[in-house]
């Protein structure tokens, strides 16, 4: 058992060294990678804040209305986008299933610098295609049949969430010493995304990489 995990181990040190000479260039720095992708949704998210006019009781109801959609999006974006290919969307495919689970297995979760927060965060193409392709025509919408304020707190929420996302799923891969596995309840949250990465379970089970509400609700959570 031991010459088996030592040989994963030594296959999986090899391929992720061949990763990042293909995919992280010298200039790749993972720190700004993640201070774009903070810096743009909190910009967005007080543009949205500042810009509210005097609210109605009622339209508070879409944050939590909002975050509710945005957990079914994610685990059905999850589900079915990035462990299936899709036909416009194969970018996302072979960047999570094909990349992101080769380059991390249940055994070896964490990240070995900060350059490969490539292997984890979503490329600012991706952000920007998602902010324009998503948010934008709902946001619109919203504002014409509804009314700006929605349409801002349904921004500003979703980016939230989109934010969480990110900087939750880079920390379940940060080293097990760092301080945020000291945080309450999210060492469940990693157990749960590291049985996401058993390869037995990854198109199966456990596709909330945030709080697990639709896969309990969808019967797809599993704690092991």
């Amino acid at each position: 058992m031991t010459d088996t995990h030592e040989t994963q181990t030594i296959e999986l040190e090899q391929w992720r060294e061949e990763y990042r000479q293909a995919h992280i260039g010298p200039g790749y720095r993972g720190l700004l990678h993640l201070a774009f992708t903070t810096s743009l949704s909190l910009l967005i998210i007080g543009l949205c804040i500042h810009h509210l006019a005097p609210m109605h009781g009622w339209e508070w109801g879409t944050v939590p209305l909002t975050l509710v959609y945005a957990n079914f999006a994610e685990w059905a974006g999850h589900k079915f986008v990035m462990h299936r290919p899709v036909r416009g969307l194969n970018l996302v495919y072979r960047r999570h299933a094909l990349q992101h689970h080769r380059f991390f297995s249940q055994n070896h979760m964490e990240i070995g610098s900060t350059r490969d927060f490539k292997a984890v965060l979503f490329p600012p193409v991706l952000v920007s295609f998602f902010l324009v392709a998503f948010f934008l025509p709902i946001a619109l919408m919203l504002d014409w049949a509804v009314g700006r304020n929605v349409a801002l707190l349904f921004t500003a929420s979703g980016l939230g969430y989109f934010l969480n996302y990110e900087l939750l799923h880079l920390s379940y891969h940060l080293r097990a010493n760092h301080w945020v596995h000291r945080i309450p309840g999210f060492s469940a949250l990693a157990r749960l995304h590291t049985t996401h990465h058993d390869p037995r379970e990854m198109a199966h089970h456990n596709f909330n990489i945030t709080y697990p509400l639709m896969d309990y609700v969808m019967r797809t959570w599993k704690r092991r």
